[in-house]
């Protein structure tokens, strides 16, 4: 069977087409999967209260809960391959800042590298066999060098992306949050409950920076004091915006000032950043787009230009020399 394939052209080609609808099929089926389960579990948290016992336990549930992957973490371990890496704190508030904050986190993003560094070479190297090409033995080198390579930063360069990507809406989002804080503060709640009451607000404009309200807000609950909380919040949203605004209402507290106040003049300098932001993207874009103008544009101008003085050149100066 693997020799007729190898051997015909239209069964080597038809086997690859179903390998990759295959692969197709299984990959959006499990993004539909995930997709569903992640609608579910948006719509329960913002369907129940936060101050709910039924809320905060299936947050606890949620959170101890282990998948099939988890599992397969603590037999690799058990079986007496660590998992653990060097730089595990560097790490663990990398994942924390793209959104993975299981404490197993670390581990399966480890072996998940590893599975990468040895599956994308043999995965390649399976491509070429059934395709029927016979690389050279230096082409299958560079090619497998290359695919280690890509599986050993490509998890890395995902994980940067998408915490950039988190960063940024929840900084988008935190004027607006400080505002309705401040109205809340202003109309007398405290801090606790106006971290509440915009955490719900919030959930379908910005739920990113809902959730680190909220986790707030179950910490307070839990104990956890205020100075802590904060703290943890600015560390797991990992920019410089939502650090300053916890130091600010922890010293805000420890000196007695107004909390309305200090809400109401970061607001206005938050705002203010983020016009400053949209201005300077709006002046990169001249910039950004005189590269593809001189790449793309400039030589063919060039040419056009200079094509009629080269056409005179071939018609009257060469005949003119060749004559001489």
């Amino acid at each position: 069977m693997v020799n007729l394939i190898l051997e015909n052209q239209v069964a080597r080609i038809t086997a690859l087409a179903l390998l990759f609808i295959a692969v197709a099929l299984i990959s959006y089926a499990l993004v539909v999967f995930l997709e569903q389960r992640s609608a579910i579990r948006r719509r329960m948290v913002s369907e129940l209260p936060l101050g709910s016992e039924s809320g905060f336990a299936g947050s606890l549930r949620a959170q101890a809960s282990e998948g099939a992957w988890m599992k397969l973490v603590n037999a690799i371990e058990k079986a007496g391959l660590s998992l653990v890496d060097t730089k595990d704190q560097a790490l663990r508030s990398r994942l924390i800042a793209a959104g993975y904050t299981s404490p197993s986190a670390p581990r399966a993003y480890t072996l998940l590298r590893l599975t990468l560094v040895i599956a994308l070479p043999v995965l390649l190297l399976g491509w070429m066999w059934l395709s029927g090409s016979r690389p050279s033995v230096m082409k299958l080198y560079i090619c497998a060098i290359t695919a280690a390579v890509l599986g050993l930063y490509g998890p890395s360069l995902f994980i940067r992306a998408r915490a950039d990507r988190r960063q940024r809406e929840i900084i988008n989002g935190f004027p607006d949050a400080l505002d309705l804080m401040l109205v809340c503060v202003e109309a007398g709640l405290g801090l606790e409950a106006a971290f509440a009451r915009v955490g719900q607000e919030m959930t379908g404009s910005h739920p990113l920076l809902a959730e680190q309200l909220g986790a707030v807000v179950l910490e307070l609950r839990a104990g956890r004091s205020r100075e802590d909380a904060l703290r943890r919040m600015a560390d797991r949203a990992g920019t410089d915006e939502i650090r300053a605004f916890a130091t600010l209402l922890i010293q805000s507290t420890k000196l007695g000032s107004s909390i309305a106040t200090t809400l109401r003049v970061y607001a206005s300098e938050m705002r203010e950043r983020r016009r400053m932001r949209a201005e300077e993207k709006a002046h990169r874009l001249p910039v950004l787009l005189s590269i593809p103008l001189v790449v793309c544009m400039l030589p063919v101008m060039i040419g056009v230009l200079m094509l009629p003085a080269i056409i005179r050149v071939v018609r009257v100066m060469m005949p003119a020399l060749a004559g001489n």
